[in-house]
Parts: structure tokens; C-alpha cells; sequence
């Protein structure tokens, strides 16, 4: 069973900096996607950013210019360098992965990290 561990949210002032990490642990299993979402609170959660098994990727037009998404793959970890942070990037972050069981390499699953909480204050 593939799981996620998170790492990195706390507090910090804005136009400071921040990195989350998430972690996939177990076995047997093939990654296709890793990414990032965020919610705020009283809003729906969306996609911060996310990158392919071969290594493209794609931002939301808020986090351009200013966050950084990495993997890797010897590790099957993801990271999200947050930088030049504002008060707006405040939400629970949560590490999302795509990956095919090796058995079952035709099904396509999904697993949520448990969120971190990034707080950014002004």
C-alpha cells in the first residue's frame, strides 16, 4: 500500500521562504505524477503544481515565478521550494501522487498526503 508523508509547513513572515517534502512509501508501484494542492480556508482546494514521471512540469498562474517543484525519483519524493511566500499562500498543503500497481499495471490510483499547514503572515 502506497502512502504519503509530508514534511516542511510552519509559520513564517511574508517574502520569506519555505520547502515541503512528501515522501511515497511501500512498494510495488510505478509513479506517474506527484504534485501539490493547497485550500484555504472557506475555499475549494486547487492545484499548486505538479511534474511527470519524466520530469515536466506545470504551476498555477498564482506560484509562477515564485515556487519550485522538484523530484526524486531514487526516492520517490517530491519537493516544493516556496519562495518570496504571501499572506494568499496560507492553506493546508497536500502532496498528492498518480501511481500503477505493478501488478496491476493497468489500473491508475491516486493517494493524498494528510496536508501541512502553511501559515504566512504579513
Amino acid at each position: 500500500q502506497v502512502q504519503l508523508v509530508e514534511s516542511g509547513g510552519g509559520l513564517v513572515q511574508a517574502g520569506g521562504s519555505l520547502r515541503l517534502s512528501c515522501a511515497a512509501t511501500g512498494s510495488g508501484f510505478s509513479i506517474n505524477v506527484m504534485g501539490w494542492y493547497r485550500q484555504a480556508p472557506g475555499k475549494q482546494r486547487e492545484l499548486v503544481a505538479r511534474i511527470s514521471s519524466s520530469g515536466g512540469t506545470n504551476y498555477a498562474d498564482s506560484v509562477k515565478g515564485r515556487f519550485t517543484i522538484s523530484r526524486d525519483n531514487a526516492k520517490n519524493t517530491v519537493f516544493l521550494q516556496m519562495n518570496s511566500l504571501k499572506p494568499e499562500d496560507t492553506a493546508v498543503y497536500y502532496c498528492n501522487l498518480g501511481y500503477r500497481p505493478a501488478t496491476e499495471s493497468w489500473r491508475y490510483l491516486e493517494v493524498w498526503g494528510q496536508g501541512t499547514l502553511v501559515t504566512v503572515s504579513s
